[in-house]
């Protein structure tokens, strides 16, 4: 669950409960994800991603999801699977992440890896059964939504996690370890397609369920863009600055695969400072949206301001 010493809000938010609001939309998603996927025969496939799924974390992809249907004229109920789908799928990149082929970590969410506890072949093996099954899950589960958004969200999040998206941005991050020439654009690129690509879809994907118009969408995506790249310069920065116990995971490794990172090219304070002005220029896109749009604000500001 989320540390209430870890949301501090900013003075525009204090009149909103992001504590709260957080804590009770976790309970919902923990809830929905425990229910989705049960286990049942084969055992030791769905214990494997049941492991990882229900490892904790901040939830804060699923959040996102329920929280722009919300501000769009949804309901928590029509994105639920979709929000739950997007968990699964950001776990699975986790799994494959870890493996030692990739990131080769030990550590996630506090926890052994995947691969430590079930092998290298069962973890690769729960990724992908947990990709396959995000897809299955929004298509069987999703309720009193027009057929065509939901066709438009698999669309959407089959981008986002391909070679146009996620797997695109880890292969040019795998390509440029060791490397000490790679420019800003191309740590853009890396990450705005690495981690950014996800993210994009969880905020884009709630507004097309709850019927947001092309301009909304388009607000929505511009949103989307400036926080998940501040996400990551705050990752950056948490890996040079946080300890393996705030982290829940190994701590340096970027260093350590001598990785460009945004602190490497620009040192903390200005990596700082930049995050900021994203997550500045992210929350003028919700000006239109009015009181509505205060979760989203909230957790712009709170994905800069976190320590873990």
């Amino acid at each position: 669950m989320v540390a209430a010493d870890n949301l501090k809000p900013t003075p525009k938010q204090a009149h909103f409960d992001l504590i709260t609001y957080l804590k009770e939309r976790q309970k919902l998603c923990e809830a929905a994800l425990e229910k989705a996927v049960p286990i049942r025969y084969p055992e030791k496939i769905y214990e494997a991603m049941r492991y990882s799924l229900l490892a904790g974390g901040k939830r804060l992809r699923p959040i996102l999801c329920l929280a722009s249907c919300e501000m769009t004229g949804g309901t928590i109920e029509m994105a639920m699977p979709t929000a739950c789908a997007l968990e699964m799928i950001h776990t699975m990149s986790l799994i494959h992440d870890d493996l030692p082929a990739m990131d080769n970590d030990d550590f996630r969410r506090g926890k052994l890896t995947n691969h430590r506890v079930y092998g290298e072949d069962v973890a690769i093996l729960a990724g992908d059964g947990l990709l396959a099954y995000a897809f299955e899950y929004i298509a069987s589960h999703t309720k009193n939504v027009p057929p065509e958004r939901v066709l438009q969200v698999v669309a959407i999040l089959g981008r986002a996690v391909g070679a146009a998206g996620l797997v695109g941005g880890q292969v040019v991050d795998l390509e440029s370890e060791g490397k000490s020439n790679i420019s800003v654009e191309t740590l853009n690129f890396i990450h705005n397609h690495k981690t950014g690509a996800l993210l994009k879809a969880c905020i884009v994907c709630g507004g097309v369920l709850a019927g947001a118009s092309e301009q909304q969408l388009q607000r929505l995506s511009r949103y989307a863009q400036n926080i998940g790249l501040a996400f990551q310069i705050v990752d950056d920065i948490l890996d040079v600055t946080a300890t393996q116990e705030q982290l829940g995971k190994t701590a340096g490794k970027d260093q350590k695969a001598k990785k460009v990172t945004y602190p490497s090219l620009w040192g903390i304070e200005e990596s700082r400072k930049q995050a900021q002005q994203l997550v500045e220029s992210a929350c003028a896109e919700l000006e239109p949206f009015g009181e509505a749009a205060q979760p989203l604000v909230a957790l712009a500001h709170f994905i800069t301001n976190r320590t873990y």
